[in-house]
């Protein structure tokens, strides 16, 4: 079976989405922002790969690839990263999706994340929860809208902080 037949709440994630990222503190402080482009992939029907484009806007910025790989209803993420993501079975509207993962450089910390995606499936929210040592250390909020569901335009492409939430 396909990837779009095994994982059919895939349809609404893949595309681009651009977005804000703001991270707090455990004390709810404002301790960073940034935008965002997002390249969610799925290729020949059977892979998962998406592509992190993270700007500041004092010139600083980061590209993070996260293949994936399907297995028991979930996607599995490993590089930089190792975690999985699947939906939560609990929502009849399938518009959540749970992700956990630990990053490879930090040790004794882990992830757990909720998207939303919007009724149309243009916008989704997104919540990270970092845990350092087992204690609530960061949280990360970000609102997303999404571009096109057609990512082949967009990838290599390397934008800038003012390209990405372009309002003409």
């Amino acid at each position: 079976m396909s990837l779009k037949g095994k994982m059919p709440f895939l349809k609404d994630h893949e595309g681009v989405w651009e977005g804000y990222y703001r991270y707090y503190d455990q004390d709810g402080l404002k301790i960073d922002e940034h935008r965002s482009r997002l390249l969610c992939r799925v290729v020949n029907d059977t892979d998962y790969h998406q592509t992190n484009l993270y700007r500041w806007k004092d010139g600083k910025s980061e590209d993070r690839d996260f293949p994936a790989q399907i297995k028991d209803n979930r996607l599995f993420f490993s590089g930089p990263i190792d975690g999985w993501a699947a939906k939560v079975d609990l929502d009849d509207y399938e518009r959540t999706l749970l992700l956990y993962w630990e990053r490879k450089n930090e040790p004794d910390l882990y992830l757990y994340e909720m998207i939303q995606v919007s009724n149309d499936g243009n916008n989704r929210a997104r919540t990270w929860h970092w845990f350092k040592n087992g204690i609530l250390a960061k949280r990360t909020l970000i609102d997303e809208v999404k571009l096109t569901k057609d990512w082949s335009d967009f990838d290599g492409k390397n934008p800038n902080y003012e390209d990405i939430l372009k309002v003409d």
